[in-house]
């Protein structure tokens, strides 16, 4: 569900940027890379403490039971802690494919998966963490992920660059984001509700 809300905003963006660019409209595509990192920050804490208040009843209702819980309680709570950057690293490698620089987006994933599965087996095992070092190592590749992203997006290589001198979000570029995404994050959000009957 955390990717469905990115793709909103990043799969959502992504296309209007590029368009903006082939228009040379360089200010028009910089207010939308803004607005979208704007909005994925924000939602990304929206939904980190809406998870964490309403935890319980949302695992339950997920499926988990009496005997589950204490598991995936212990998964689900540090994991939302890590749901900025899941939308940050989601939500803006987009951008950087948008700006010509595949190989750069596909090592943001790649950082990722290395780091977690490398992390994995020494939180679970080594440190005897278990379901929670399993969690810690996701966020903390998430957040190595992230860290990717946004030293990217604020370097010279990149053509645009995130800069939030006299910010001000636009609603109506927002919108415009979020309504070309919208097909993207029902298609995720469903497959999410799908697994969710599956586990019932």
């Amino acid at each position: 569900m955390v990717t469905a809300f990115s793709n909103l905003f990043g799969v959502g963006g992504a296309p209007l940027c590029a368009i903006a660019r082939g228009k040379n409209d360089r200010q028009k595509a910089q207010e939308i890379m803004n607005n979208a990192f704007f909005m994925l920050v924000l939602t990304g804490i929206l939904l980190t403490f809406t998870g964490i208040i309403f935890h319980r009843p949302l695992l339950f209702l997920f499926g988990a039971s009496a005997a589950t819980y204490p598991y995936a309680s212990g998964y689900m709570v540090i994991y939302l802690f890590g749901t900025v950057f899941v939308m940050v690293s989601l939500g803006m490698n987009p951008y950087i494919n948008s700006q010509g620089f595949a190989k750069v987006g596909m090592k943001t994933v790649l950082l990722g998966a290395a780091v977690n599965i490398i992390l994995d087996p020494i939180f679970i095992f080594l440190l005897n963490l278990g379901v929670k070092g399993a969690a810690l190592a996701t966020i903390l590749s998430q957040f190595f992920s992230a860290l990717w992203v946004i030293r990217f997006l604020t370097g010279k290589q990149a053509e645009l660059t995130l800069d939030f001198r006299g910010f001000s979000p636009n609603l109506l570029c927002i919108f415009e984001i979020a309504k070309l995404g919208v097909s993207t994050f029902c298609m995720a959000f469903t497959n999410s509700l799908v697994q969710i009957v599956c586990n019932f």
